[in-house]
């Protein structure tokens, strides 16, 4: 080996060589994640036809601002983020709690490769999730009609057409994805608790739903927290399943379109990036208001505020 390759392989001194295995993250973290968001916080304060490159920029002030928050489709997207969220979210708490706690009572050692099983779907391809479902609950050849007609000898439901039962197709679409991503939580918290109090609590005479009542549901508090502010979060910036299954379009009378989904169409369809930069800052304010608004819903009498 020659001595010039010796001194060069000298020169990454130990106090630079973490910063120089970091650079490639580094570089793709500020290309695509710290430039978009910057440049999204000057175009909500520009005026901007991207066909006529960036020269065209325009400086309107607040005016893309006060636009969103006179736009009667912004006021009614954002109330169908919320209905989604609330029907999707809601359930998903309600059933992987108490799902979790059988599940890890009555499994055992399969405790694992039954909840890997629920976590399926959250790691598969919304895409994929929303394409399914979009065949299942097809007017014509879907097998929830073809179920219904059997049983029931009912008319098939058009459930991706009507308004009435889009909503809570896209709501439970949504639900079944993060199911499993909520009761791996709950099993996951549910180890930390210790199992003398159970054990204390069955010599007491106490049943399992007192158990569940003053021993789990305390203990898991934390991570209830935890898994309702990813929901609240996750909710309102719901996406690829409306849009994948409506195409992009929303539904009939725009029931579920969210505000993600409105964004998208003022920038890529109304060629109006300014507005839709400036929709997205008011998500952000909402989602952080939310946020915030969950942690004190979760803080005790004798907690810090």
């Amino acid at each position: 080996m020659s001595r010039s390759v010796i001194k060069q392989r000298k020169r990454l001194t130990p106090r630079w060589a973490p910063y120089v295995l970091l650079m490639p993250f580094l570089v793709l973290f500020a290309v695509f994640g710290i430039f978009p968001l910057l440049f999204s916080i000057v175009l909500a304060f520009q005026s901007w036809d991207p066909s006529s490159g960036l020269a065209s920029m325009t400086f309107v002030g607040t005016e893309n601002f006060s636009f969103a928050l006179g736009d009667d489709w912004f006021w009614k997207s954002l109330g169908s983020t919320f209905t989604l969220a609330l029907l999707s979210g809601v359930p998903q708490h309600l059933v992987a709690i108490p799902l979790a706690a059988f599940i890890d009572r009555t499994f055992g050692r399969w405790r694992d490769p039954v909840s890997a099983v629920y976590f399926l779907p959250y790691i598969t391809s919304s895409v994929a999730i929303a394409i399914l479902f979009g065949a299942l609950f097809s007017k014509d050849f879907g097998l929830v009609n073809s179920l219904l007609h059997a049983w029931l000898r009912g008319e098939n439901i058009d459930w991706i057409g009507r308004s009435e039962t889009l909503g809570p197709v896209v709501s439970f679409i949504v639900f079944w994805r993060y199911l499993g991503f909520n009761l791996v939580l709950y099993l996951a918290a549910l180890q930390s608790i210790p199992r003398d109090l159970y054990e204390a609590a069955e010599l007491d005479g106490a049943s399992a739903w007192r158990q569940f009542f003053h021993i789990t549901l305390p203990g898991l508090r934390p991570m209830i927290l935890f898994g309702v502010t990813l929901s609240v979060i996750g909710g309102l910036q719901i996406f690829e399943e409306p849009f994948i299954l409506t195409g992009g379009k929303g539904g009939p009378d725009q029931v579920v379109m969210t505000v993600g989904m409105y964004v998208y169409r003022t920038a890529f369809e109304f060629n109006d990036f300014g507005a839709a930069s400036a929709m997205s800052w008011i998500l952000c304010a909402i989602v952080a208001v939310m946020t915030w608004v969950t942690h004190r819903a979760f803080k005790t009498d004798g907690s810090p505020r």
